[in-house]
């Protein structure tokens, strides 16, 4: 039943700490309540993938999200008693505690809630079978390289993602730079079936590089797809 201006009573102690609604066992049912929905935030976040924790762990952001709208209902509304915030804060921070303790001694755990680092792109091509695992598309990894001054895939060699959705990246030296896939955006108009120049061509999606005949039609060797950007060898100037 909801109460009116006139029924509120100002510091009336039973009502800020306990509530007139729900009886004191109800405590134990918020503790239910804060392991289940820990746990749902935990596997959302696990689920939505790094590029959506980046810069925090997942761990940060579990308890920023928990503890949010417990903390903003015990300061704006008269019914939300803070004891079941309290225990709301203390329930959370203590799974957070376990959770970092459970990490630190079980690594596997620790890489299959975190992740591990994930190799990329290796050599100047993408590593296929684990970029198409990761929650990320070409466009947004090939964004990443151009934030480090990368023309083309032929300058990296090798390329990871981060537990925090960053990417680490290693670059050939100047003399070892190879001919690689452009990855400027107004290249990948570029892109064709039928090779215009003879010469070497990147595939436009695994970024395997072969020479090819002027006319050819052809699939990648690498990945079986058959659209063609002409190599770039460029050396890279940071």
């Amino acid at each position: 039943m909801p109460l009116f201006a006139a029924d509120i009573q100002p510091f009336d102690w039973n009502r800020i700490l306990l509530s007139d609604e729900a009886p004191p066992l109800f405590l134990l049912e918020v503790v239910v309540r804060c392991v289940l929905t820990y746990l749902m935030i935990i596997g959302a976040l696990r689920v939505t993938g790094r590029r959506g924790v980046r810069q925090l762990s997942i761990f940060e952001l579990s308890i920023i999200l928990a503890l949010g709208s417990a903390a903003g209902d015990a300061m704006l509304y008269h019914d939300t008693p803070l004891l079941h915030a309290a225990v709301v804060f203390v329930v959370i921070s203590g799974l957070y505690l376990l959770f970092n303790r459970l990490t630190e001694r079980f690594p596997k755990f620790s890489d299959w809630l975190e992740g591990a680092p994930v190799l990329l792109v290796e050599d100047g091509e993408i590593n296929l079978p684990n970029f198409t695992k990761q929650n990320l598309t070409q466009k947004e990894l090939f964004g990443e390289l151009r934030l480090r001054q990368v023309e083309h895939l032929g300058q990296v060699r090798r390329a990871y993602i981060e537990a925090t959705g960053e990417v680490s990246i290693y670059f050939f030296a100047d003399e070892d730079v190879r001919p690689g896939l452009p990855i400027w955006p107004e290249r990948k108009t570029d892109k064709r079936h039928r090779v215009e120049q003879a010469g070497q061509h990147a595939c436009a999606c695994c970024a395997h590089i072969q020479t090819l005949a002027k006319g050819e039609l052809a699939r990648c060797t690498s990945c079986h797809q058959d659209q063609w950007i002409p190599a770039c060898d460029a050396k890279r100037i940071a």
